[in-house]
């Protein structure tokens, strides 16, 4: 039981982990306006990738330091994702292998 809700666990890390990873990249995309806001789809998918990583960011912008318009905290939050698939990883091991 325990394997499976760690495997679980970390698909939803997965899932995203790569979330913000697009989310990023359209941010980019549309701040050198390579992709326009005009169009309904590109607006559509950028408001729904903001609702989703919005709550997460907060907490995050409230801690971080000014950065001159250079936002870090998809960087932490994906380094957060990180450090929990480790230590997920370990639980998962330790529960195969005992300890």
């Amino acid at each position: 039981m325990l394997a499976a809700l760690v495997e679980i666990a970390d698909l939803l890390l997965n899932v995203l982990f790569w979330i913000i990873i697009i989310q990023v990249i359209l941010s980019w995309l549309l701040a050198f306006n390579v992709l326009n806001t005009g169009s309904n789809a590109v607006r559509t998918v950028a408001v729904a990738l903001d609702r989703i990583t919005a709550p997460l960011y907060r907490p995050i912008r409230r801690i971080l330091p000014d950065f001159g318009g250079l936002d870090f905290s998809p960087l932490v939050i994906l380094l957060l994702i990180e450090v929990i698939e480790k230590l997920l990883a370990g639980v998962e091991a330790q529960y195969y292998f005992g300890g």
